[in-house]
């Protein structure tokens, strides 16, 4: 596959190209390129394109972890494109997006947030009312650790319960 930029993309689209966005759901649902449809990497099908098509995320590394299956969904006959640096570098282009600011911010910043704060008031207890506090942030560190070995976010599941992730 052949790495594209914006403007290139944006001919292509222009020439009747699809553009898929291979971003999560909640990504997709706060900011995306008009006319993209989103597909679930895992959820591709051999051959499932049959029109010149180009992939996106948000900067084009999961693209390209990914290149190897999203080919594989082009038919071989089809070329298929990735679009450089992602919607980041569409956006850096000056190219129009849609932006739905009603909708909670991608889950995984969403736990960055929460595990930063939680390590900053934690050292901030611990330096300022008890040693004891410090726990909160061998705990928080240790989850993150579990969750990047195992695929698991138990931060991430709580999260996802909040009133405004429903």
């Amino acid at each position: 596959m052949k790495n594209i930029t914006a403007t290139e993309a944006q001919e292509l689209l222009a020439s009747g190209a699809t553009l898929v966005d291979i971003r999560g759901a909640d990504e997709y649902a706060r900011e995306r390129i008009a006319g993209a449809q989103r597909v679930d990497v895992a959820a591709l099908q051999a051959g499932q394109f049959v029109a010149p098509v180009i992939f996106y995320c948000r900067l084009g590394q999961r693209t390209k972890q990914q290149a190897d299956k999203l080919r594989a969904s082009v038919r071989t006959d089809v070329t298929a494109y990735l679009l450089d640096g992602g919607i980041e570098a569409w956006k850096r282009a000056g190219l129009p997006v849609i932006r739905d600011r009603s909708q909670p911010l991608e889950m995984q910043r969403q736990v960055h947030i929460a595990a930063g704060s939680l390590v900053v008031l934690g050292a901030a207890l611990g330096a300022g009312v008890s040693p004891w506090f410090y726990w909160l942030c061998a705990l928080v560190g240790g989850g993150l650790i579990f969750a990047g070995v195992s695929g698991f976010c138990g931060m991430a599941l709580l999260l996802a319960k909040m009133p405004w992730n429903r």
